[in-house]
């Protein structure tokens, strides 16, 4: 009995003591699957038993990262590292794939290197694109029917449009979703709400994928507009108009005025001033004409009215003396020389002063 029992101990010790040797390991937990937003981070974890030798990460198919127990993580690109935790039973390595793209999209495996021992997840990669609706507002009149376009540009995938109207979903019977695919391979959507509104509201438009936490959303309001009280609303705004023109006719009629005054009374100021001057003008003319002719009287003296010229017969007969002494101009014949000259006593025609010099002399006498 002692002899069967060891017979049975000896395989279950043998097999215990491989993984020990480094002969059999096994992967515990493979990676999940992840679903990301492009341009974020995607991590996978691995977790295998103690006495793993190598464990390879793959992308798609192709080694992205190599983990040896030896030597730690062999990295060959700056996109795809890894983290190691280590336990008493097992070892988990995280990798890691940074600024994640489209085409990072697809099988990521997990392999030990050992026949059946790989486990391998899918990685989602997703673009969030843009949404709008063209108008954010709207006036609507009174049963009036209009169409509200809600567009969604570069998505991947094609997003999922919904509709809201003061915060409750409306049927998807109201309105149209068109989806296309760009050249890029992005998605674009379209959708166009038909609504005939019975009061003021806000419509949103709702795009939403898998890796987004909440879903994008565009809203507009939707104004409602009664007959009766958008008639009223003309009137008051037509007379409202009117008080406000005539306000701003009458500020400018009294600015004009005011304009008016302040020239005129201008122009008459300019007026005075200018015959003030020329008269003050005309009096210095006067002044300096008057100051000038008693200047040139000073200067040139004034003419002597008694002088007379003498005539030609009288000038002949006085003989020519060629060289006198200078003397006086004219001079008296005493009364004594005239009795006793033998000439006969002619009765004189104008004067008693005869000329010496044969040249003509005018006598001035200045002032």
């Amino acid at each position: 009995m002692e002899r069967f029992q060891k017979l049975i101990l000896i395989p279950l010790i043998l097999t215990a003591s491989l993984p020990g040797l480094g002969f059999c390991y096994s992967i515990i937990n493979g990676p999940a699957n992840a679903t990301v937003l492009a341009g974020s981070e995607a991590r996978f974890n691995c977790t295998v038993s103690v006495g793993w030798v190598i464990l390879i990460w793959l992308s798609n198919g192709n080694p992205v990262l190599t983990v040896i127990n030896s030597q730690g993580a062999v990295e060959t690109s700056d996109r795809f590292t890894s983290q190691n935790y280590t336990s008493s039973n097992a070892f988990t390595s995280e990798l890691i794939i940074h600024n994640t793209q489209l085409s990072d999209s697809g099988k990521i495996e997990c392999s030990t290197q050992q026949h059946s021992e790989n486990s391998f997840a899918f990685l989602s990669v997703q673009v969030n694109g843009s949404l709008f609706i063209k108008n954010s507002t709207l006036t609507v009149k009174e049963n009036k029917t209009i169409e509200i376009v809600c567009e969604a540009l570069g998505w991947a995938p094609a997003p999922d449009i919904t509709w809201m109207t003061n915060d409750s979903f409306i049927d998807k019977s109201r309105y149209v979703t068109q989806h296309s695919q760009g050249s890029n391979g992005l998605h674009n959507a379209l959708s166009i709400l038909t609504l005939t509104p019975t009061d003021t509201e806000i419509l949103t438009c709702l795009a939403d994928i898998e890796a987004l936490p909440n879903p994008q959303n565009a809203t507009v309001t939707v104004i409602f507009v009664n007959s009766t009280l958008e008639n009223y609303y003309s009137e008051e705004s037509r007379s409202t108009w009117v008080i406000v023109l005539a306000v701003v006719l009458s500020l400018v009629g009294i600015i004009l005025l005011i304009i008016i005054i302040v020239v005129v009374v201008r122009c008459c100021c300019l007026k005075k001033k200018g015959s003030t001057y020329q008269n003050e003008i005309r009096k210095v003319s006067a002044e300096k004409k008057k100051d000038g002719d008693l200047e040139n009287r000073q200067r040139h003296g004034s003419e002597n009215q008694g002088y007379i010229p003498e005539e030609p017969w009288n000038t002949e007969q006085i003989p020519r003396i060629s060289s006198l002494p200078p003397m006086s101009s004219k001079f008296t014949v005493p009364a004594a020389d005239l009795h006793n000259s033998s000439i006969p006593k002619v009765r004189p025609q104008r004067r008693t002063d005869y000329l010496i010099s044969p040249k003509k002399i005018r006598n001035v006498t200045l002032v």
